[in-house]
């Protein structure tokens, strides 16, 4: 068995989707064990190719994992404590980055300023394995979703990556006027901004509940996409949905779109990149992105993907 450590969110696990390709295309006759979260399931059958799924959360101990397995592979940090975590299961092999905290010496060097999708490509890639970082697409959920809508997304994991609800109200608002079927989706947690957004844009009905599976569906199906940095941009380069990021502490050097899709347009006015999960008010690289900053992004966005 190859077990690979993945035990995040939407967008850490679409960033590794084509290193997972890899270690499948590399090892036909092995079985491929995930450890992730088990919300995940709908993207990692989209991934396709993974045998098993490990329900696992962050920073939690591998209780579920199965001991000894041939290779364990540490797609989650730098170590020490994931590598401690997948060596408790004794595997045969650790392929990991070089941790000297966990003592583990045979892996390559962890880079801070590296894309994410290059990074684990270089990790696997230092074993042995091939891997297509352009490999990012993903199979589309079986779900009755709405088509060539517009989604608007506020939300994000931490408050410094969040565009004010107010700005995203406005933008939702113009490009409702302009003819565009708006609707605003958000976690759970998040549909007391996403109503508020909804509200103030004048689309009271705009809210749309979903689960991961439909609202991969959507985005799929979708016209539009206009969010922060957070995992349903991930989604929007999965399914080359076009889309409009917007980039607070973090750089998109690090989390961005591939950079030949013009129709996926960022905006960052950062000058370095700091943590993603500051606690604090909203990023002042995030408060200098305007309202028609957005809106002629999209424009360029759906000009690009019309001219594909």
């Amino acid at each position: 068995m190859i077990l690979a450590l993945r035990a995040l969110g939407v967008g850490d696990l679409a960033t590794a989707v084509p290193t997972l390709r890899g270690l499948r295309a590399a090892f036909p006759g092995e079985t491929l064990a995930l450890a992730a979260p088990a919300w995940l399931t709908p993207l990692i059958v989209a991934i396709g190719g993974i045998d098993r799924i490990v329900a696992a959360a962050e920073l939690e101990p591998l209780d579920m994992a199965p001991a000894m397995p041939r290779i364990a592979v540490n797609l989650h940090g730098s170590g020490p404590e994931s590598h401690q975590r997948l060596r408790v299961l004794r595997p045969g092999a650790l392929w990991a980055f070089a941790s000297a905290p966990a003592g583990h010496q045979d892996g390559p060097g962890w880079h801070d300023g590296e894309h994410e999708v290059r990074r684990w490509c270089r990790l696997v890639r230092y074993y042995g394995v091939p891997c297509d970082e352009s490999d990012l697409d993903l199979a589309v959920p079986g779900a009755d979703v709405p088509h060539g809508v517009t989604i608007v997304h506020p939300g994000a994991k931490s408050p410094a990556r969040r565009w004010p609800p107010e700005r995203f109200a406005s933008v939702a608002r113009r490009l409702h006027e302009a003819g565009h079927h708006v609707l605003v989706t958000g976690s759970p947690a998040e549909q007391q901004l996403c109503v508020r957004v909804s509200e103030l844009a004048g689309l009271p009905g705009a809210v749309i509940r979903t689960g991961l599976g439909e609202l991969a569906a959507l985005v799929a199906a979708a016209r539009l996409v206009i969010c922060g940095d957070t995992g349903i941009a991930h989604l929007a380069t999965a399914y080359r949905t076009p889309s409009v990021v917007l980039f607070g502490p973090v750089s998109p050097v690090l989390w961005g779109p591939p950079a030949d899709r013009a129709y996926h347009q960022v905006i960052w006015h950062g000058t370095r990149s700091e943590r993603g999960d500051l606690p604090g008010p909203v990023h002042p690289a995030l408060l200098a992105v305007t309202e028609d900053e957005v809106l002629a992004a999209a424009e360029k966005a759906q000009d690009a993907a019309a001219s594909q």
